[in-house]
C-alpha cells in the first residue's frame, strides 16, 4: 500500500530529507508544515502537491496563500493548522520533525487520530513521555523513532522476546565539534564554532545541543520513555566516527550494534517502512574505508549538560520538562549572541534549582513547568 505522509516541519533538515525518501520510495506527502519559510514551502508544495500546507506564522500563511493561488493546495496557520495536519484523514503516517515543545500537542492529536508516528521531535518524549507512551498504548498506535541512535536501538531490539533480556542500552555520541577540549578552552567558543558539526548536517538548535552534549542527555531521557527502562540500564559512549549508531547489550553479554553511514535518510526510511525495509536511499557503508572505530566515556566536567539531563531523568515528574524548556531558551539566547557557550548549562542548572518539580504531572502542569523554566532563563 502506498504510504500517505504528513510532515510536521517539512522545511527543516529532517523534513527535507523525509521528502527525499518519499521521492525515492514512491510515497505521497499529503500535508506539509513549516514555521515561516514561505519560499521553500512554496517550492515543496509545487513539487509534491499536498492536500494541506500549514505555516505557524499567520503572515507567512497569508503570503503562501497568495503564492499558491494557482494550485489546489489549501493553506492553514498556527497551532490549529498544525494539529489539523497531524490528524488529517488522508494521512496514515505523521513525521514529527518540528523542533521543541511545539510538537507535543500535534503528536498527541496524531496518536488520537490513529496515525503511525515517525518520531523526530525528541522533546515530546522528554517532556511528556509517560503521557505520550500511555496514549499511544491506549490508541494502539506505533511510535517508531527517527533519531539515528534510537532507530539503531529499535532495530537491535527487533529480535528481543522480552525486555527483561536487555542488560543495557548504549547510546553513541559523536561528541560534537568540541570533543577533547577542556572547560577552560570552551570559554571563548563562538556560535559559528558550535554550528560546525564534524559528521552531521542538522538545524541550528540540535547542532548546538550536540556541541553541549545536551542532545545526548535528551536522547537518554527519550530512551527511558520509548523503551520503558530505568536510567541504570542506559549509558552513553563517545564514538567520534558516527558509524556505530547505538548498541544493545543483552543479559548474556551479547552486544548487537547497528552500523551505517551518517545519513539521516536511513532511519527516516526505516521509520516509514517498518516492519519492512525499502530500497536503498543512502550510500552503502564500506567497512574497509571507514577507518578505526573508537569509543570513550563522556567528559562530564567539560560538558555538564549530559549529567544535568541524567539527574533530571532520575528526578522524574516535571524535572525533564524544566530541563528541556530551560535548554531551549538558553540555546536561543546563545544563538542570538546574548550569552556565552558555557552559560547554556549554567542557566539550565539554575532553572532546575529554582523551578519546583511536580510529580505525576498532567499536560497542563507540564506546559506550565516548561514556561516557568523559560522565564527562569530569560
Amino acid at each position: 500500500m502506498r504510504k500517505r505522509i504528513s510532515i510536521l516541519g517539512s522545511t527543516g533538515s529532517i523534513g527535507r530529507q523525509t521528502l527525499d525518501v518519499i521521492s525515492g520510495c514512491g510515497f505521497q506527502a499529503v500535508a506539509l508544515t513549516a514555521n515561516r519559510d514561505v519560499a521553500r514551502m512554496e517550492e515543496q508544495c509545487r513539487q509534491f502537491r499536498p492536500e494541506l500546507a500549514v505555516m505557524m506564522d499567520p503572515e507567512a500563511a497569508q503570503a503562501l496563500r497568495i503564492a499558491l493561488a494557482d494550485t489546489s493546495v489549501r493553506v492553514a496557520s498556527g497551532m490549529e493548522g498544525l494539529i489539523e495536519a497531524a490528524s488529517l484523514p488522508a494521512a496514515d503516517t505523521v513525521v514529527t520533525a518540528v523542533v521543541g515543545m511545539i510538537g507535543l500537542r500535534p503528536t498527541l492529536a496524531a496518536i488520537r487520530a490513529g496515525k503511525r508516528i515517525a518520531l523526530a521531535n525528541k522533546e515530546t518524549l522528554v517532556c511528556a513521555g509517560q503521557l505520550v507512551m500511555d496514549e499511544a498504548a491506549r490508541c494502539g498506535v506505533d511510535i517508531v523513532p527517527v533519531d539515528s541512535e534510537h532507530s539503531a536501538i529499535f532495530q537491535c531490539l527487533q529480535g528481543c522476546r522480552d525486555r527483561g533480556e536487555v542488560k543495557r542500552l548504549i547510546l553513541t555520541a559523536s561528541g560534537g565539534p568540541f570533543w577533547g577540549k577542556t572547560r577552560e578552552e570552551l570559554e571563548g567558543v563562538t556560535v559559528a564554532d558550535a554550528l560546525h558539526h564534524p559528521n552531521w548536517s542538522m538545524g541550528a538548535k540540535i547542532t548546538v545541543d550536540s556541541a553541549t552534549m545536551m542532545n545526548k542527555g535528551l536522547e537518554f531521557i527519550e530512551a527511558m520513555r520509548l523503551y520503558r527502562l530505568p536510567p541504570e540500564k542506559i549509558s552513553v559512549l563517545i564514538h567520534r566516527q558516527s558509524i556505530v549508531h547505538s548498541l544493545v547489550e543483552y543479559c548474556d553479554n551479547a552486544v548487537l550494534a547497528q552500523l551505517g553511514t551518517p545519513d539521516m535518510r536511513v532511519p527516516i526510511e526505516y521509520a516509514l517502512t517498518w516492519p519492512n525495509r525499502g530500497p536503498a536511499v543512502a550510500q552503502a557503508l564500506d567497512l574497509t574505508a571507514c577507518g578505526a572505530l573508537t569509543f570513550a566515556p563522556p567528559d562530564d566536567a567539560a560538558f555538564p549538560s549530559l549529567p544535568l539531563a541524567i539527574e533530571a531523568a532520575k528526578r522524574g515528574g516535571t524535572a525533564t520538562a524544566i530541563l528541556n524548556g530551560a535548554n531551549e531558551a538558553a540555546v536561543g539566547r546563545f544563538l542570538a549572541g546574548e550569552i556565552g557557550f558555557l552559560e547554556i548549562p549554567a542557566l539550565v542548572a539554575h532553572a532546575l534549582e529554582t523551578v519546583p518539580v511536580q510529580p505525576s504531572p498532567d499536560l497542563e502542569t507540564i506546559l506550565a513547568a516548561d514556561q516557568a523554566a523559560r522565564r527562569a532563563v530569560q
